[in-house]
């Protein structure tokens, strides 16, 4: 089976919805942030003071090359995977690229007590969300298809994707 791919800001549960996905389908969950720590033994906060953000959006594309080159996988980005155009064309090369949306409350209530997100580390995170979701949103829209986790359980988020993959399994038979 093609991959299905999860992009979308952080916070709009996409690793949530990744696995449950995954082991809905028995496919194999990727995530790009687990696997360019694990290339550059650092954590992403950690790549991000240390080298910056160029270097780590250098690494990540590197990353989402080589798995958008496997099959029967759900691929977990990072929120900013999509500001590289590269990125995007793997990623839609390898399978249909769902996004998962959120509005800026919702973001900021699931990701107010994690320290992990090297972007919002800064003295106004909700004011940083709102810029950052409005300078993403063209690159967002580039999905396949967008579902809103703010409207919608996760288990009804799944549903939706699981039935999506299946409609793609059969317009390719």
């Amino acid at each position: 089976m093609q991959n299905i791919v999860l992009v979308g800001f952080m916070g709009t549960g996409k690793t949530t919805i990744a696995t449950a996905v995954a082991n809905r389908l028995g496919m194999r969950y990727v995530s790009t942030d687990d696997l360019i720590e694990k290339k550059e033994k650092s954590t992403i906060n950690e790549i991000f003071q240390k080298k910056g953000e160029d270097y780590f959006r250098a690494v990540e594309s590197s990353v989402i090359r080589d798995v958008s080159c496997m099959e029967n996988q759900v691929i977990d980005t990072g929120g900013g995977a999509v500001i590289r155009g590269e990125n995007v064309s793997y990623l839609k090369s390898s399978g249909i690229v769902i996004c998962l949306a959120a509005d800026e409350e919702a973001v900021m209530e699931r990701t107010k007590k994690y320290k992990h997100r090297p972007l919002l580390n800064c003295d106004d995170p909700k004011r940083k969300i709102r810029d950052l979701m409005a300078k993403r949103a063209p690159y967002y829209a580039k999905a396949d298809y967008t579902l809103d986790t703010g409207k919608l359980t996760a288990r009804q988020v799944v549903d939706e994707i699981v039935r999506l993959a299946e409609d793609m399994k059969k317009a390719k038979e």
